[in-house]
């Protein structure tokens, strides 16, 4: 048993005075921003925030205690009590802190809490002790609503009740640490959702479909592509845990039982929820996969010819609001389908030639640096979006709708309330050249995902491919060469854009 003797009568007298003081920080600073705001090119979390109400926070203020840089200048009589309890590694940035941290066990991890206030603050991130529940309770777990208090119920005191009380430490200010708390604690802004220029089609045809959105690599957002779905019906949430609630998920490094992923998803108050996305959903529980059918405008799957050597292609996905993906591109140079059956999502879409701000690729595309959440990303990087000369397609999918996502887009997606959904990958023949040059490339090691015979895939691929379809792939680089050379090449931007006067000429139907 672990036994976390920390003194809290220091700190207890001061807990509420400290809450109010904490309040009249936040809310001081902020009036003090707003009538004062100097551009000198840095981006603080400090600078961010130019009233209390401005984001409209879910929680008054941080647990422990931690404000924002900007109320240490406010308050020139104080401190900060960081870099006295620190000593000499006052000079660590906390990142570096939270890193050298990060490699401890459980036991030393509480026991360096006692040392200092400040070391008790870096000790109770939250983030520290779900890695310690990741790494060693694999999906054994019950959510208590944070992750020490998790740790603690699932390895040391398994049969008895667990509350941690937090005590706020006066005087400790840090950005970084604020601003994990702060977009946990943010809803989502209206001017977040305001956009919404994707084309949307209903009574599309396949044909239709082939030639206004998959052979230009365009996306659409599809409204009555479900309509025969039992899914739709079914999918509540008794439902799914009498037919699954034993069942074990892909929920980020861990499987959990989809009984104990709604109770975190229930409480759970963090900057990047985990989320379910399992590719064996259909194998583990076929009741799920009989509740819905491959829309029609999808159902030419050419990697359905590998059997089950195929990458992963479909997937469940469950997440409360806020959980979601950070800008990606879709493996194996694949195009896909994502149809909600609850809930709603939001999308953020750019063609392939342009970056999204804040999203730095490596040269060979092996790996994307983005922001650390999604949330961070909107609060940092949106409104630059409005400045872009590129502007990003944008949506809200709502249950019962489907959005059509090409080849090579960037995409985030987040969801704004709890929201179940199904997702598959396919090639056509309107993407197949691609696919076939991105299997080829000298890096495939590094690039292709979802198999383990990543080197391999590309001449298991072409081989069954030429014998099914002899000829079909000379007949579509024929195709290319002369598109190319009857058409002047242009951007995605270049043929939606209207040149007079800079707008748009997306339709909507």
């Amino acid at each position: 048993m672990i036994l976390f003797k920390i003194r809290a009568g220091v700190y207890e007298r001061e807990r509420e005075r400290e809450r109010e003081r904490e309040r009249e920080c936040f809310l001081t600073y902020a009036k003090t921003m707003k009538r004062k705001r100097k551009d000198d090119g840095k981006k603080s979390i400090s600078a961010e925030i130019s009233t209390a109400s401005a984001f409209n926070l879910q929680r008054g203020s941080h647990s422990y205690g931690i404000q924002p840089m900007g109320n240490l200048l406010l308050h020139t009589a104080s401190s900060n009590v960081r870099d006295a309890g620190l000593g000499n590694l006052r000079s660590l940035s906390d990142e570096m802190m939270c890193d050298i941290l990060g490699l401890l066990g459980a036991r030393d991890l509480a026991k360096v809490a006692l040392v200092s206030k400040s070391l008790y603050v870096f000790s109770h991130q939250d983030h520290l002790w779900r890695n310690l529940v990741l790494q060693e309770c694999q999906g054994n777990f019950v959510f208590k609503g944070c992750w020490r208090s998790t740790y603690i119920a699932a390895v040391a005191l398994a049969s008895q009740s667990v509350h941690h009380r937090p005590l706020k430490v006066r005087n400790f200010y840090s950005d970084y640490l604020f601003q994990s708390w702060l977009c946990a604690s943010l809803e989502v802004k209206p001017e977040w959702l305001a956009r919404d220029n994707i084309e949307r089609r209903h009574n599309l045809t396949v044909d239709d479909f082939i030639r206004d959105f998959e052979e230009p690599n365009k996306p659409v957002l599809i409204t009555d592509g479900l309509k025969s779905w039992p899914a739709l019906s079914k999918w509540e949430r008794s439902y799914m845990l009498k037919h699954a609630g034993d069942v074990p998920f892909s929920a980020g490094p861990v499987d959990l039982r989809l009984e104990d992923y709604f109770t975190y998803a229930d409480i759970v108050k963090e900057e990047r929820p985990l989320y379910i996305f399992d590719p064996k959903f259909g194998e583990k529980v076929p009741q799920l996969a009989a509740d819905y059918q491959i829309p029609v405008y999808f159902r030419e799957d050419l990697f359905s010819i590998l059997g089950k050597e195929r990458p992963d292609y479909r997937w469940l996905i469950i997440g409360p609001a806020r959980s979601g993906s950070s800008f990606h591109i879709d493996p194996n140079s694949t195009s896909a389908w994502n149809a909600v059956v609850r809930g709603k999502k939001k999308w953020v879409l750019y063609p392939p030639e342009v970056v999204p701000p804040g999203v730095h690729p490596s040269p060979d595309g092996a790996e994307v640096a983005t922001p650390v959440s999604i949330t961070e990303w909107f609060m940092n990087f949106y409104e630059e979006t409005k400045h872009r000369k590129e502007k990003p397609v944008e949506c809200i999918c709502e249950a019962g709708e489907m959005v059509f996502v090409p080849y090579g887009w960037w995409h985030l997606v987040i969801n704004l309330e709890e929201s179940i959904a199904i997702t598959q990958n396919y090639v056509s023949r309107s993407n197949l050249l691609s696919v076939l040059e991105f299997l080829k490339r000298p890096n495939a090691r590094e690039l292709v995902s979802g198999t383990h015979d990543r080197v391999n895939l590309f001449h298991k691929f072409t081989v069954k491919y030429e014998r099914l379809y002899p000829g079909s792939i000379e007949h579509l680089q024929h195709k290319a060469k002369q598109k190319k050379v009857l058409e002047k090449k242009t951007s995605f931007w270049d043929t939606v854009a209207d040149t007079k006067n800079g707008g748009f000429k997306f339709g909507f139907s």
